[in-house]
């Protein structure tokens, strides 16, 4: 008998710690927001290191996530949504840009908000954005400009 009442707590322990591990990966991922978000969407050049779940930030603040990528075959740019807190508003002159956390960081999509006194609405398209820039392209063009410059 206590064979089997040991089997059953463990098995009541797996159970728990899977539906806590559930509930904790739909909260990461924003799938359990259902209403208290908008979407908006935006197309960048390169969203290197960003895919679904990937944050979405104002000033530092997780406002919400990234829930589709996609690559647009006519303009060969990544077209992206993205959901944003209800009770967030974003002024429509504002800033989407792809940044890195650090070297070692991942990348994380931030707003850079305008001064516009209108918003955004559900569904509208950021025009503004930056794509993500490469860590290798940037020390190649510091190390072809460093040789140039030292030249003269």
């Amino acid at each position: 008998m206590t064979e089997n009442t040991t089997e059953v707590l463990v098995g009541g322990a797996v159970l728990a710690v899977a539906l806590g591990f559930l509930v904790y990966a739909g909260q990461a991922t924003g799938f359990s927001r259902g209403s208290d978000s908008y979407p908006l969407t935006a197309s960048f050049r390169s969203i290197e290191g960003v895919a679904v779940g990937t944050d979405v930030r104002l000033a530092g603040v997780k406002i919400g996530t990234v829930t589709g990528v996609s690559l647009n075959p006519e303009t060969f740019r990544a077209d992206t949504t993205f959901s944003v807190a209800k009770d967030v508003e974003i002024p429509d002159d504002s800033a989407v840009v792809v940044s890195s956390e650090g070297l070692l960081g991942g990348n994380f999509v931030e707003i850079s908000p305008g001064g516009s006194p209108f918003y955004y609405e559900p569904g509208d398209e950021v025009l503004d954005t930056q794509g993500a820039v490469s860590l290798i392209s940037l020390l190649l063009k510091f190390v072809s400009g460093g040789e140039n410059g030292s030249e003269q």
